[in-house]
């Protein structure tokens, strides 16, 4: 199954996180500041549950 988070910010980069980290294919909605940082740093999760980088697939734009 795919799944596309649409947006990758605070709540959206970590359930979509976690869910690629568990092995789901994931893809992220993204723009802006957040689509930038995602690009050059990899989405970073920091939680007590454990840090993890993930280099996700990203889409800039859905609609125009």
């Amino acid at each position: 199954m795919k799944i596309a988070v649409m947006g990758a910010g605070a709540i959206g980069g970590y359930f979509g996180g976690r869910l690629a980290q568990a092995g789901f294919d994931v893809s992220f909605i993204a723009r802006g500041a957040h689509l930038a940082a995602i690009r050059e740093n990899g989405l970073k999760v920091l939680s007590p549950l454990g840090d993890f980088t993930i280099h996700p697939e990203l889409y800039p734009k859905i609609f125009y």
